[in-house]
């Protein structure tokens, strides 16, 4: 009976483990993304998105092909999580530089849409 108790308890904390990881994973899906963004990695920024994100990933990436981009203290968290999709926020900031002018963008304005595809964390846009 100690032993059903003892395997029991480990399979909880295991489980709660796996559900930090997780959560760990889908925020770093999000501040992957615009690490990708930023570098003009393109083919990265579509490997970190869902597929029905692909394709607004490419838009985002074509509007900043003008400007050089940095990011600013840039750390993300999952704010909620609901089977495989996680709402992510993050704080922090890119900077796009238009040669004599940095136009500071604020990301901790939008909450992010993260989903599991095929057992990966993708970016799969905006939320509320």
């Amino acid at each position: 009976m100690m032993l059903i108790g003892c395997c029991a308890c480990a399979m909880l904390v295991a489980g709660c483990a796996a559900g930090v990881k997780d959560d760990q994973a889908a925020a770093k899906t999000v501040q992957a993304y615009w690490q990708a963004m930023t570098a003009r990695d393109l083919n990265q920024a579509v490997e970190l998105s869902c597929a029905a994100w692909e394709a607004q990933a490419r838009t985002e990436f074509n509007s900043f092909s003008a400007v050089k981009l940095t990011l600013d203290q840039v750390a993300c968290t999952v704010s909620g999580m609901t089977g495989e999709t996680a709402q992510v926020t993050c704080s922090g900031a890119i900077i796009a530089n238009y040669g004599a002018e940095d136009l500071t963008i604020d990301i901790a304005n939008r909450a992010y849409q993260v989903v599991n595809e095929g057992g990966e964390w993708r970016m799969c846009g905006y939320g509320q």
